[in-house]
C-alpha cells in the first residue's frame, strides 16, 4: 500500500546542536509537511561555535541502512549533503541508479566554521561519478568553485560556472547559491534551455549556520510532493529567507535559522 504522505529521503551527517544536516533536513521536511527518512553518513561533534571532531560511518553500514530503507518503503524524493568518503558515494551511486526518483545533491564540503567535510581524493569522484546522476545540485559559491575549477566573482561567473555544470560535468540542472557575493542575496536556478533569478534583501545576521542544508531540503521536500523544479525553487527561498530572518539565535557562535518561520503554502 502507498503511503498517504510524500516522503523524502536525506542522506548527510549529524549535527548534535540540530542546525545542519539530517537533523536540519528532517525539520525542514516535516515543516513542509513531508514525512522524513535519513541515513547517517557521519557523526560530528560539532555547535555553533565550530566542529570539534567528526566519525565517518563506514561504508558498509551507510549500504545497510539504505537497504533497510528501500526494502520496506521507498521515498518520493532524495537528498544528499555530507558525503565525507569516495567509499560511501560509490553506495550511494549503486542506490540513485536503481531507483527511478528524483535526487538532489548538496555538495557539502566545508562547514559553515570553515571544517573539511569531505576527503580531497573524493572530490573528483564526486564531480564526475554522483554529480550527474542528479536531478539538481544545490552548492554554495565556494563549492561551484572547486567542482568547476574557475573564480567566481560576479554573475558573469556564475552563469560560466552553470554551462560547466551542464555542459561537462553533466548535470540536469544547477541551482547556485549566490549568498557569497556582494549585494543582494541572490539565487540562481539553470535548467537546460532556461534560467531563473530570485533575489531577496540581505539581512543582516550571524545566525546562518545550516542554511545550505535547509535550503536544498526544501527543494527535496517540494519536489516529493510532484511539484516541479521551478516551483520548489521559489518556495526553497521564500522559505529560507523567512527563516534567516527570524532566526532563533540559539548558541555563541553562528547559530541556526528558523525552520519554523515560513507559513506559506
Amino acid at each position: 500500500m502507498a503511503s498517504a504522505l510524500p516522503i523524502a529521503l536525506t542522506i548527510a551527517g549529524t549535527d548534535p546542536s540540530g542546525g545542519a544536516g539530517v537533523l536540519a533536513d528532517i525539520k525542514s521536511f516535516q515543516s513542509r509537511g513531508v514525512y522524513g527518512m535519513s541515513a547517517v553518513t557521519s557523526l560530528t561533534a560539532q555547535n555553533t561555535l565550530g566542529v570539534q571532531d567528526v566519525f565517518n560511518v563506514p561504508a558498509g553500514f551507510l549500504d545497510a541502512q539504505l537497504g533497510s530503507i528501500f526494502s520496506d518503503e521507498a521515498p518520493h524524493a532524495m537528498k544528499s549533503g555530507m558525503i565525507a568518503t569516495e567509499e560511501m558515494m560509490h553506495v550511494i551511486r549503486r542506490y540513485a541508479d536503481e531507483q527511478s526518483i528524483p535526487f538532489v545533491i548538496d555538495p557539502v564540503m566545508i562547514s559553515t566554521s570553515g571544517h573539511n567535510l569531505i576527503d580531497e581524493g573524493a572530490i573528483d569522484y564526486l564531480r564526475d561519478s554522483l554529480l550527474p546522476l542528479a536531478a539538481t545540485v544545490t552548492p554554495n559559491i565556494p563549492e561551484a568553485e572547486k567542482l568547476t575549477g574557475i573564480t567566481i566573482e560576479n554573475e558573469t561567473d556564475i552563469e560560466k560556472a552553470a554551462k560547466i555544470f551542464m555542459g561537462e560535468i553533466g548535470v540536469e540542472s544547477v541551482i547556485i547559491k549566490g549568498g557569497h557575493l556582494k549585494g543582494a542575496a541572490v539565487d540562481y536556478l539553470f535548467q537546460r534551455g532556461d534560467s531563473l533569478k530570485l533575489s531577496s534583501e540581505r539581512i543582516d545576521t550571524g545566525h546562518t549556520h545550516g542554511t545550505g542544508c535547509t535550503f536544498s531540503a526544501v527543494i527535496t521536500a517540494e519536489i516529493a510532493k510532484g511539484r516541479t523544479l521551478e516551483d520548489a525553487f521559489r518556495t526553497g527561498k521564500k522559505y529560507i529567507t523567512e527563516a534567516i530572518r527570524k532566526t532563533p539565535e540559539i548558541g555563541r557562535g553562528q547559530g541556526p535559522v528558523n525552520h519554523f518561520a515560513y507559513k506559506g503554502e
